[in-house]
Parts: structure tokens; C-alpha cells; sequence
């Protein structure tokens, strides 16, 4: 087929839902293949025309969703196509791929609590999807109209963890893929799961910026479909994560929300959320959506203290939280919004502090990958600075499992990570390294009296 063929025929209905530009305002039917205005260039969003005219019922949508969890069909299985209401309209439900994705736990966080003296503190770990990481949710969606579209192939630029899943989703869906990543600069262990779904992978002697410029241009003259975050249908599924949790919490917002900030479709996508649900009468209250970074890849930090968030401060990126070393964002415009609308902040984290936080998480039985960890970091620094309030709730997004980056923890572990003089005195106790024994019962009866003294 063409490469020029719109991303959004054959068969999707128009009058559930057109493109709109996030600058210009344009509206169209149709998406170019690299997803940018034609009379701008900036990146586009979906929005739902019909809504003006006819507003979803608040409480019907809410009862529908909860007796869609009785279900045995595929799409009301999905935490994502659950809330099918409120994203693009399928022909037939039977179009949806799916791998089961959403339906991610939202976890008290009695340890981390008391060490940021937030009561009421939670953690709704996307790290608990499919592919193990929160690209789940945005890519059922992405994927299936990739494959709606009559597409044969999707790619993307990828950090690790969106080709994990784009792999998985497009070998689900009877696709192939292809995959561009930075050279030496992703953790093995997400790359190891695009390697198993069958992906054409291609490693680039360049960082995460310059596969996704090449993603770019690859598309505008190959018929290949972009599955990076700046397709505005992965926005789309990745925005259910809000609609779930506020579910989870019984539609009562929390006063806080901290995510982590790579890309930042994730952020967007979750700001978007928060202004339909408040628009349709889902909440009454909006949530603050604060954004974490870390800082050696700290654009948004820079481009809003720096320029006001009216141009986009970019970065050579540079940090072990692998998910997020990106220092030039495609979704900063959309980030900056939704932290405007919500009222929310935006904060770096060092590395150490990125390391103790993951370390503190593990102790809570949970875990996370490194970039995870930064909202813990930053929420931190929110409650000193007095954004964050004691008698607050808050929620942090875990957007990836442990295992994403095993070698982040073992390096922590037998204290490989920092020079000896630059990490914190705090990090000691957290560590937990492997010991060597002879194999003899008096041997490890003293190391379990040697780490129960060590506790008390």
C-alpha cells in the first residue's frame, strides 16, 4: 500500500472522532504517516466532536465499565478497551489486540509513607502489564489501528520498553516490526523481549533522539506505521490509566498525581484524561499531575524554569534510569499543558537519589524499574518544598517491573554504581549484596544472627 494512505482508513468511522492540532488547532479526518499538522507540524491529539452534542451519562459510563468486569469477552478483559466509550469506536470488538493489558493494582505504600511523611500514599504499578511496562496500555490501541489501516509493518524508536511491547502486540496481531534503538543504551533485558516477539531490531550509533528523527523520515517514504508516543492513538489507550485508577479510588480524586518524564506521552496522556473525566462529570476535583525527571535528562525541568515552557530546552541525555534518557521530547507542548491545567509541578532527581527511592520501593515488596523510582524522589522533594501537604493523597505511577533493568539493582547492590565519595550516606542500609559461604550449617546460622543483630 501507500505510504501516504491515512492512518485512520479503512473502516474507522469519522464521526466518532477527528484529529486535532495542538497548536494551530486544525481539525482533520486524516493523519499524515509521521502524525504532524500539514499547515503547521506541530503533533496532533484525537478528539470526540460527538461529545458536544451529546454528552456520555457520567453514571452510565461508570456502571457500564463495572459490569463489564464480569465479562468473559476479550475486549471487556482488557483494562484498556473496557473503557471503550471514551476511545476511538471499533467496527467490531472482535478487532481489538489484546493481551489482557490494564487491570494494574494500586498499592498502599506503608514504608515509603512514613519516610515522606504522606499518610496516604499509593502506587498504581503499570510495571504489572503484559510486557511489563505501562506501553501496554497505549499500544492495544495504536497496534489495532495499525492493523485497521491495512498496515503490514509498525516501528518505533525506543529507550527498551516501547519495543518490548510493540513487538509483542504486532506478533499478536499477525504484523511484523522493526524496531530502532540506541546502540549500548538500553537494558538487555528489554531488548530481549522485541528479540523473542520477533522484531527486526536495529541498533544505531546514535542516542534515542536521533532513531526517532530516522523513524521520522522512514516513515514518510516506507509503508510502515509509527507506533512511537507521538501517534496520537497511543495516547489514547495509555489515558485509561487514569480512568482506572480514579475507578480504583472510587471516582474521589487524590490531590496528587507524580509520573515519571521521558518522552512524555505518558504525562500528556494522563493530563488528557484528567480533563475529559472532569468535562464529562466522571470527578468534580482535579487531581495536581506533576512530572519527574532525572537530572541528567532534564529538558522539561529546563524548558519550563528556562523558557517559561514556550520552547523547548533540549539536553544530551545522560542517566542509569534508562527509560528516561531522552533530552529531546516530542510531547513536551502536550506536558506543558496538562501540568498548566492541573496546577501540577515539575522536578529532577539525582542519581542517587533515583537509586535510594528504587531501593526504598523494593522494601516495600514491590519494586520498580529505575525511572519509576523518580516520582518517590520527587515527591520527596514536593513535600520539603511544600507543594505536597501531609494530610494529602497522593499517587505515584510506576511505569516499569524490577526485572526491566536487573542490572541497575545488582550494580546497587554490591555498590558498583556510584564512586566511593559521591553517593549518600543513606544508601548503605538499603543494600542487601549476595554473600559467599562455605556450604556448612554454622555458616549460614552466623549470617542469619550477623542480619537479624544488623536489624535490631
Amino acid at each position: 500500500m501507500s505510504s501516504s494512505s491515512s492512518t485512520s482508513t479503512p473502516g474507522v468511522r469519522q464521526a466518532d472522532f477527528r484529529f486535532r492540532c495542538i497548536a494551530c488547532g486544525d481539525l482533520s479526518d486524516k493523519a499524515t504517516q509521521d502524525f504532524r499538522c500539514v499547515p503547521c507540524g506541530d503533533l496532533l491529539e484525537i478528539t470526540y466532536p460527538r461529545w458536544r452534542e451529546s454528552k456520555p451519562d457520567a453514571e452510565g459510563l461508570k456502571s457500564a465499565w463495572r459490569n463489564r468486569r464480569l465479562s468473559q469477552s476479550a475486549v471487556d478483559l482488557s483494562g484498556v478497551w473496557r473503557f471503550r466509550d471514551l476511545l476511538p469506536a471499533l467496527e467490531d470488538d472482535g478487532e481489538a489486540i489484546t493481551l489482557r493489558e490494564g487491570n494494574t493494582p494500586l498499592y498502599e505504600l506503608p514504608r515509603c509513607a512514613r519516610i515522606t511523611g504522606v499518610p496516604r500514599l499509593f502506587a498504581k504499578h503499570q510495571g504489572m502489564n503484559p510486557t511489563s511496562s505501562f506501553k501496554d496500555a497505549g499500544m492495544t490501541v495504536a497496534a489495532t489501528f495499525a492493523r485497521r489501516a491495512g498496515f503490514r509493518w509498525v516501528a518505533c524508536a525506543s529507550t527498551g520498553n516501547t519495543s518490548a511491547s510493540m513487538a509483542a502486540y504486532a506478533a499478536r496481531g499477525g504484523m511484523r516490526s522493526l524496531v530502532l534503538v540506541p546502540e549500548g543504551k538500553i537494558s538487555w533485558s528489554k531488548l530481549s523481549q522485541a528479540l523473542d516477539h520477533g522484531a527486526v531490531t536495529c541498533q544505531l550509533r546514535t542516542d534515542f533522539d536521533g532513531c526517532l528523527q530516522l523513524l521520522q523520515q522512514l516513515v514518510l517514504q516506507a509503508p510502515v506505521y509509527q507506533l512511537n508516543s507521538i501517534n496520537p492513538f497511543r495516547l489514547e489507550g495509555q489515558k485509561t490509566l487514569a480512568f482506572e485508577l480514579l475507578e480504583q479510588l472510587g471516582w474521589h480524586s487524590p490531590d496528587h498525581i507524580i509520573v515519571p518524564g521521558g518522552n512524555l506521552g505518558n504525562s500528556s496522556a494522563i493530563g488528557k484524561a484528567l480533563l475529559e473525566m472532569r468535562d464529562l462529570g466522571l470527578i468534580s476535583r482535579l487531581p495536581r499531575l506533576s512530572v519527574i525527571q532525572a537530572e541528567g535528562a532534564n529538558a522539561l525541568v529546563r524548558t519550563l524554569r528556562e523558557a517559561q515552557g514556550t520552547k523547548l530546552v533540549t539536553v544530551a541525555a545522560e542517566t542509569r534510569a534508562t527509560a528516561i534518557r531522552i533530552g529531546n521530547p516530542a510531547s513536551w507542548k502536550k506536558a506543558v499543558h496538562a501540568l498548566e491545567a492541573t496546577g501540577g509541578a515539575c522536578e529532577q532527581v539525582s542519581e542517587v537519589e533515583i537509586a535510594q527511592a528504587k531501593a526504598e520501593i523494593g522494601a516495600e515488596g514491590i519494586g520498580c524499574e529505575p525511572a519509576s523510582a523518580v516520582t518517590l524522589a520527587g515527591l520527596k522533594k514536593l513535600v520539603k518544598q511544600g507543594f505536597v501537604k501531609a494530610e494529602e493523597t497522593v499517587v505515584l505511577v510506576l511505569t516499569g517491573n524490577l526485572l526491566k533493568d536487573p542490572d541497575f539493582t545488582i550494580d546497587f547492590h554490591r555498590g558498583d554504581m556510584f564512586k566511593a565519595g559521591t553517593e549518600s550516606a543513606a544508601l548503605s542500609p538499603l543494600r542487601h549484596p549476595p554473600i559467599v559461604l562455605d556450604a556448612t550449617l554454622d555458616a549460614v546460622i552466623r549470617t542469619l544472627e550477623q542480619a537479624e543483630k544488623a536489624r535490631s
